[in-house]
């Protein structure tokens, strides 16, 4: 597979309505925000996203989300003192949300990436993120049965790529990109800097190459 270099608005080209879409971000860092812009303006709908948080403030997904371009959120943060626009669209039954554990959302992706069909965890048991889901007993205590969460697509940002698309992040931005870029059909990554093959060091390479798809260059 090839990765390819291209323009924002062209790399999103591959999100169409209805799609699942894993984006990449703590809160901001790590947001690909400058993707999620193209993605506005390319005009795809009726889209599950999947992400850490429910938007912050006016930018990035939640500039998405206030575009009325999401379906359904599947996070693990909704509320925070600054996702009004999430707020306002759930308190106006206009978007659907399903709250995941911190935990069990990266590992419901690692899942997927990793060809897992399903997993025991104890997170969650007793409470109403159970409810529906099958439990089972193992040595005395119990579990619920999580599913992976894969995506069409998944929009992440790094720090540094090579033109074959092994990436480098930078500190914590890291955070949920190696896992979404594994979980989804598509891998489009934002970075700030594009090398030559060769320039990076491969002990520092996080996410190989045969994971990403697309490449857009955004300098910093």
């Amino acid at each position: 597979m090839k990765t390819t270099i291209s323009d924002a608005r062209a790399a999103v080209e591959a999100v169409k309505d209805g799609d699942t879409v894993l984006i990449g971000g703590f809160g901001m860092a790590g947001m690909p925000v400058e993707l999620i812009d193209a993605l506005i303006e390319h005009g795809a709908g009726d889209l599950t996203i999947v992400s850490n948080n429910a938007g912050n403030g006016d930018t990035g997904l939640a500039a998405l989300l206030a575009a009325g371009r999401v379906r359904k959120m599947i996070c693990s943060f909704p509320r925070q003192a600054d996702s009004w626009v999430f707020d306002g669209l759930y308190r106006a039954g206009k978007i659907e949300l399903e709250v995941v554990p911190q935990g069990n959302l990266a590992e419901r992706m690692r899942a997927a990436g990793a060809g897992i069909g399903a997993f025991f965890c104890p997170t969650g048991v007793g409470t109403m993120l159970a409810e529906g889901k099958e439990t089972r007993t193992i040595d005395g205590r119990e579990y619920v049965l999580e599913y992976p969460i894969r995506g069409d697509v998944a929009l992440i940002r790094a720090h540094v790529a090579d033109r074959l698309g092994n990436l480098v992040y930078r500190k914590t931005a890291r955070n949920f990109g190696p896992v979404m870029a594994t979980a989804a059909a598509v891998t489009i990554a934002q970075v700030s800097q594009i090398v030559e093959v060769g320039a990076l060091d491969p002990e520092n390479v996080v996410t190989p190459s045969i994971y990403v798809n697309r490449l857009v260059e955004v300098p910093r």
